[in-house]
C-alpha cells in the first residue's frame, strides 16, 4: 500500500516521505479499515508517540496520521460492534502506525459507524477538533449553560468547535485570534472577538472557562480573567499559570464511541459545521503539509478518489 513515514523528528513535514509498505493485519480487537480520508495535526511531529513506542524504542519509519473515515475491509480475532463494508470513522492510537496511509489497523473501540449521508472528508475532520472540544468543555470544563468562555484560536479546527459547542450549550463566546480571524470565529458563533495582536486581552473582565490551545504568555494572561471556581482548559501541556481561585486542567485527547456519535449527530443536524482548511490527494499531501500561505482549519487527505 501507499503510505506517508517519517524518519527525521528534525527535517518536519519537509522530511515526509510517500512509500511502498506492506499492509497492515487486524490484531486481536483490531479492525482493518481501508482509508478514504485522513485528518493530519502538524503538531504530531512533535509528540513522542510519533517516534517512539510505549517503551521509548524507536519505531520509525513511523506513518502519521490519527483521524480517518473509511470501510472496515477486516476484523481481527473477538472483534466485535463492527461488520466488514461499514463506514466508520475514529481516532488512532498515538502510538501504533496511523493513518496517512491507504490501510491502518486500529482497535475497534477507537472507531464510531459514519452515516452514510456524511461525506468521508468531513468524517476525517472531525475526531481530534470534535472530541478535543467535547471532553475540553464537558468532561474538564464542567461547562454549564449561562456561562463565558475564552475561547482562544476561535477560528482553529478546535476553536471553531469549542466555540459552536459551547454556544450550543448556552454559553456566552469570547473569541480570540489575529485580525483577519475575526469574521471566521465570529462565523462560528463567537459573540466578542479580541485581536490578540492589537486588543488588550485583559479588557475581557471576568469568564467562567478558558480554552487554551496557545500557551505561553496568553495563558498565563488568561489564568488572571477566570472568575472564582472558573477553569483553564489547556492542550498545550501542563498548564504554566493557574487561576487564583479556580482549576487548572491540561489533557491528551482520547478516543470515545459515543461521543464521536454524538458530535456526527449534530454534523447531520446541521448544528455542527467542520472547518476544513487543506484538502489535498495522498500523492500531493507532502506539499500540502508545508503550505506557503497560512491558512486555518484542518488538513485533510483524500486517500481514495
Amino acid at each position: 500500500m501507499k503510505a506517508i513515514v517519517v524518519t527525521d523528528q528534525a527535517a518536519g513535514t519537509a522530511g515526509m516521505k510517500l512509500v511502498e509498505r506492506p499492509e497492515p493485519q487486524a490484531a486481536i480487537n483490531d479492525v482493518v479499515v481501508q482509508i478514504h480520508a485522513s485528518g493530519f495535526v502538524p503538531t504530531e511531529l512533535a509528540w513522542p508517540s510519533t517516534w517512539t513506542d510505549r517503551l521509548d524504542r524507536d519505531r520509525t519509519p513511523s506513518i502519521p496520521g490519527h483521524e480517518l473515515a473509511g470501510v472496515v475491509t477486516a476484523l481481527g480475532y473477538g472483534t466485535t460492534g463492527l461488520s466488514v463494508g461499514q463506514r466508520v470513522f475514529g481516532l488512532a492510537d498515538w502510538h501504533r502506525d496511523g493513518t496517512l496511509a491507504e490501510y491502518v489497523a486500529i482497535e475497534a473501540r477507537n472507531l464510531a459507524p459514519l452515516p452514510g449521508d456524511v461525506d468521508f472528508t468531513v468524517g476525517a475532520s472531525l475526531p481530534i477538533s470534535g472530541l478535543t472540544a467535547w471532553q475540553g468543555l464537558f468532561e474538564h470544563g464542567r461547562l454549564q449553560a449561562g456561562q463565558s468562555v475564552l475561547v482562544h484560536g476561535a477560528a482553529g479546527a478546535v476553536g471553531s468547535m469549542v466555540t459552536q459547542l459551547a454556544r450550543e450549550a448556552g454559553a456566552y463566546i469570547i473569541g480570540t485570534g489575529r485580525a483577519a480571524d475575526r469574521q471566521k470565529a465570529l462565523d462560528f458563533g463567537a459573540q466578542e472577538f479580541v485581536d490578540l495582536d492589537n486588543d488588550a486581552l485583559e479588557d475581557v473582565g471576568g469568564v467562567d472557562l478558558v480554552f487554551d490551545v496557545i500557551g505561553g504568555d496568553i495563558q498565563k494572561r488568561s489564568a488572571g480573567l477566570i472568575r472564582v471556581g472558573g477553569t483553564l482548559v489547556s492542550i498545550v501541556g501542563p498548564a504554566e499559570a493557574r487561576p487564583a481561585d479556580g482549576l487548572a486542567v491540561d489533557f491528551v485527547v482520547e478516543s470515545d464511541r459515543a461521543q464521536l456519535s454524538e458530535i456526527v449527530q449534530r454534523v447531520r443536524d446541521g448544528r455542527l459545521r467542520t472547518n476544513i482548511g487543506i484538502v489535498s490527494t495522498l500523492d500531493d499531501a507532502v506539499a500540502a503539509f508545508n503550505p506557503t500561505e497560512r491558512r486555518n482549519g484542518k488538513t485533510v487527505i483524500r486517500v481514495r478518489p
